[in-house]
């Protein structure tokens, strides 16, 4: 008799739909200079990812629609990559820049959408509105502070996936290491040293800085610092700077302040006296590499018409430095890979003729940009 087989545990499976949500902030600098391009015309915000997509936001000071006749400003949220049927929820922000909050949201989330979320068929779709905000009213709102506007956007890209009894997954979470080492700052548990910058007193802990600086490994552990010395003065940084290094040796990211400073800065205001610029100094004299590049990185993208002639006068500044002079008499392969870099800018950007020298030639054979010569090292 042939026994019966034993029975066979149920198998399940579950299908999950979930948005993976991205968010890019734009700033338009210059609105009403803006004004007048044309309808139809549009300035773009630099790419950004979600869901495996690019996207960007597309800005209309004249509008898309010309039926409107440039009564209205309109905003599109456009997807920027290769991509067929991508499902998506959208949000736009136009932020009050009064400090009252009272932001115009236009949203997918949060709540139902009789049709489901909207499909872009392929690259260059876009969605959006061509009546955002009319334009009289925009230009005498709070949305509107020194010329400038910012725009906040989100996207929830759709996907699904069907999750097996039998491959059971564990999801794991990106690492909030910064998170609770910022927590350590904010409450101030355990500090052991004080700083006083400009009478403004900040607590930390020695371990930390020395682990992130050299700067405070040496001052701390390799110069013998009193045990005793409760209080440390550093005049060479403002207490805005030396606030935001902590948050960035704690936490590893920049401040808003960072960020927001870079992006909104003045048209009059001169790179050398920006925060970021600032942090980079700072960056460089205490040893973090890292925070260096990314305030470098912020530096680059922001390089404009308005403060080219500021940087140009702190690429002098190093043309006199011993530095440059060693690099030119000991990495001559170097400086000629900088100079190259250089020339290459100028062939793009020239218009003159011929007329003036060359920053190449200036720097090659010793002057600097100004056409005064640089002390050689002897």
């Amino acid at each position: 008799m042939t026994e019966p087989n034993p029975l066979v545990s149920p198998t399940t499976s579950r299908s999950v739909t979930e948005t993976v949500n991205g968010s890019h902030k734009f700033v338009i600098q210059g609105y009403s200079l803006a004004k007048g391009m044309g309808v139809g015309k549009h300035i773009a915000s630099d790419n950004f990812t979600v869901g495996g997509y690019q996207w960007a936001i597309y800005f209309y000071p004249d509008g898309k629609n010309p039926e409107d006749h440039s009564a209205y400003v309109s905003v599109f949220i456009a997807l920027a990559s290769e991509g067929t049927d991508v499902r998506a929820l959208f949000e736009l922000t136009l932020v009050d820049q009064s400090g009252k909050g009272k932001h115009k949201v236009h949203s997918h989330f949060d709540r139902s959408l009789e049709g489901g979320p909207y499909t872009l068929k392929y690259r260059g779709s876009m969605w959006g509105y061509k009546r955002f905000f009319r334009r009289a009213m925009l230009e005498t709102s709070d949305y509107l502070k020194d010329d400038c506007l910012k725009i906040n956007c989100t996207v929830g890209v759709v996907v699904s996936a069907t999750n097996s009894s039998q491959l059971n997954s564990i999801q794991v979470p990106e690492s909030d290491i910064g998170a609770h080492f910022g927590m350590l700052l904010d409450n101030m548990e355990g500090s052991d040293v004080i700083f006083n910058v400009a009478g403004e007193k900040f607590h930390a802990h020695k371990l930390v800085l020395s682990a992130r600086s050299p700067f405070f490994r040496s001052k701390f552990f390799d110069d013998g610092v009193e045990e005793d010395e409760q209080e440390i003065v550093i005049s060479d940084l403002e207490p805005v700077v030396f606030k935001a290094m902590l948050h960035f040796i704690y936490r590893d990211t920049l401040t808003e302040d960072v960020d927001m400073a870079t992006s909104s800065s003045s048209p009059v205001c001169s790179v050398s006296e920006t925060l970021t610029t600032k942090l980079l100094a700072a960056a460089d004299r205490y040893g973090l590499d890292r925070l260096r590049l990314m305030c470098e990185s912020h530096l680059c993208k922001d390089i404009s018409v308005n403060s080219v002639s500021s940087i140009l006068a702190l690429a002098d500044s190093v043309m006199r430095s011993d530095g440059f002079t060693y690099l030119k008499e000991n990495c001559p392969s170097l400086q000629s890979e900088l100079l190259k870099t250089v020339a290459g800018c100028e062939e793009d950007c020239s218009s003159e003729g011929g007329k003036s020298r060359s920053v190449w030639a200036q720097l090659s054979d010793g002057c600097d940009t100004n056409g005064r010569r640089v002390r050689q090292r002897t």
